[in-house]
């Protein structure tokens, strides 16, 4: 299969990186994208490799929906810029990044404060803290959130059964934040603990990281959980994949956050999957082979390199 490396810039820092960087799969059906963030490893990142073969050789369920409403994605930006994204996002929901490396909770405050105006009293906002806190700071923060109605809390803290410590303390409280889990799903190895431990109310699921489409829509089934479907940070190669098990879902409560090609400055297509209107259309995304995304030929090497033993690992185990 052929294959090359994209860089992209994005227009704000995210998960502490200001670079996204991938790799592009060409195979019998069309593009596919693989690209497990750099601290990720084997055997985790083969399941990146099984939803990149599925994209590129099967290609994916067919839909029951052709659009698919998404939210804003505002990073760990000041309120100015949070209120600037989310205005020219045309979104109704909005997911906030708190909790962030170097900033405290007067930080979060201000920029949740802010996609609340911008929103008005109708819009939903969801926040994101990557599973920073404990217990007791999660409680006493989601309590002084929640005066901005919250939608959810996406992963406040890291284990699941801190998740579920956190849900009944919510609950005695009276606090009305509901809990999703992303991480607790994506990375545990046992995504059913979460229903098992009453841990979460919502399932986050991201095709790169759960191994395709269909393996989303099987776990999905598993938990019966309502699902949000979120990106990985992709191009919209990537993004496209998304797109694709959002469409699949019997039912899709929530809106996505699958809108995350306006955080970049560029992209691997001249017709990027992003939003109009809060929705993002299915359809097929078309690669500009003649574009600027593409990385220096000893990037596309390495992300070769990085994906050799993935690829021998997986035909050898006849998962390929």
């Amino acid at each position: 299969m052929e294959s090359v490396s994209y860089s992209l810039p994005l227009r704000n820092r995210f998960r502490g990186i200001t670079v996204r960087q991938g790799l592009l799969v060409r195979g019998a059906v069309g593009w596919a994208e693989w690209s497990p963030f750099a601290e990720y490893t084997r055997p985790e990142i083969d399941f990146w490799w099984r939803a990149t073969l599925e994209a590129a050789e099967t290609g994916f369920p067919a839909p029951v929906r052709d659009r698919v409403p998404v939210n804003v994605t505002v990073p760990a930006v000041g309120p100015e810029v949070a209120h600037r994204i989310v205005v020219a996002s045309g979104c109704r929901t909005a997911k906030v990044k708190v909790a962030e490396p170097g900033q405290g909770f007067a930080d979060d405050l201000a920029r949740v404060e802010a996609v609340r105006d911008a929103l008005g009293p109708d819009g939903r906002i969801r926040v994101d803290a990557n599973g920073a806190w404990d217990v007791d700071t999660a409680l006493t923060h989601l309590a002084r959130l929640s005066r901005f109605g919250l939608e959810y809390a996406e992963q406040p803290c890291a284990g699941v059964s801190e998740l579920a410590k956190l849900r009944r303390r919510l609950a005695s409280a009276g606090i009305d934040v509901l809990i999703a889990a992303d991480e607790s799903i994506r990375r545990s190895g046992d995504p059913e603990r979460v229903v098992a431990e009453h841990a979460a109310d919502i399932a986050v699921l991201k095709v790169q990281p759960l191994g395709g489409v269909r393996r989303c829509l099987e776990l999905a089934e598993r938990l019966g959980l309502p699902v949000v479907v979120s990106s990985a940070l992709e191009s919209s190669v990537g993004l496209a994949a998304g797109v694709a098990l959002a469409a699949a879902l019997p039912e899709l409560p929530y809106a996505c956050g699958l809108n995350t090609a306006t955080m970049f400055t560029g992209d691997v297509t001249a017709s990027s999957l992003v939003a109009v209107d809060g929705e993002i259309a299915v359809r097929p995304v078309v690669v500009d082979e003649a574009g600027d995304w593409r990385a220096p030929a000893e990037v596309t090497a390495a992300w070769r390199a990085r994906l050799a033993p993935v690829m021998a690992g997986c035909a050898s185990s006849g998962r390929d």
